[in-house]
């Protein structure tokens, strides 16, 4: 087993299986930013992040700017394939992207020993995906809202890329289940270890949104992990962890 995974912060992340490198949801130039403006909310990172090289797939969840961010999607080569969700699909297609493998939930891109099987995610608004990664005996599951498809039978898998904090909104509710879902992951796929994603990096946000967030749980509660041999990580950004 060779898996090797490179935190970005947010929900960005360079995942070597094998010789196979996938970057997935990057946010590595530029704000971040949601209609209809800055006061609603806006994200800046400390330092711009170089697009990694050599890279063999581009690996989108959502068509969400935290996913699929514009401005640095456009530094990245147009020539690599991309595999998204469909409204992402609709997004790197309007910048230029010329090798688009839109997925629906249920359906699988499949090249030489890698399989990406697309998941249901999180509805924001549209469907999105969260997405089983196979390729020889390594295996990932990624789903970054902590939205888990019923519809996925129970296996094991080496990787779970997952929030395991629950982020909340007045009205709206939980739009981050990452702490309400684990127990449900770990029963499902009984990883070897977590990275916790999602909400990690060096990064400040500012607008209206942010000061009404409510958060519920920690990456340091061990108690989550009750009952399992699952490690649990909380990535630093830029680290290399070998799985």
């Amino acid at each position: 087993m060779s898996i090797k995974a490179t935190y970005y912060g947010a929900n960005g992340w360079l995942i070597e299986v094998g010789k196979t490198r996938i970057l997935i949801d990057p946010w590595l130039n530029g704000d971040l930013t949601f209609p209809p403006g800055d006061w609603l909310i806006k994200g800046e990172l400390a330092k711009e992040i170089e697009v990694p090289s050599n890279l063999d797939f581009l690996l989108l969840t959502q068509g969400q700017p935290d996913h699929s961010h514009p401005p640095t999607l456009k530094k990245i080569n147009k020539g690599i394939p991309v595999i998204a969700s469909e409204a992402a699909s609709k997004i790197v297609s309007k910048i230029g992207f010329t090798k688009i493998n839109p997925l629906k939930p249920g359906e699988t891109f499949v090249k030489n020993n890698l399989s990406i099987q697309a998941t249901s995610g999180a509805s924001v608004p549209n469907l999105e995906n969260g997405y089983i990664i196979d390729s020889d005996l390594d295996s990932i599951y990624i789903e970054p809202h902590g939205f888990l498809d019923k519809k996925i039978k129970p296996r094991n898998v080496n990787l779970l890329i997952t929030p395991v904090i629950d982020f909340s909104l007045p009205l709206a509710g939980k739009f981050i289940k990452g702490k309400t879902v684990l127990p449900q992951l770990l029963k499902l796929f009984k990883p070897k270890t977590i990275l916790a994603s999602t909400t990690g990096g060096d990064i400040t946000f500012t607008g209206i949104i942010n000061h009404l967030i409510s958060v519920d749980g920690s990456v340091e509660d061990i108690s989550l992990l009750k009952d399992t041999s699952t490690k649990l990580i909380n990535p630093e950004t830029f680290k290399e962890y070998f799985i």
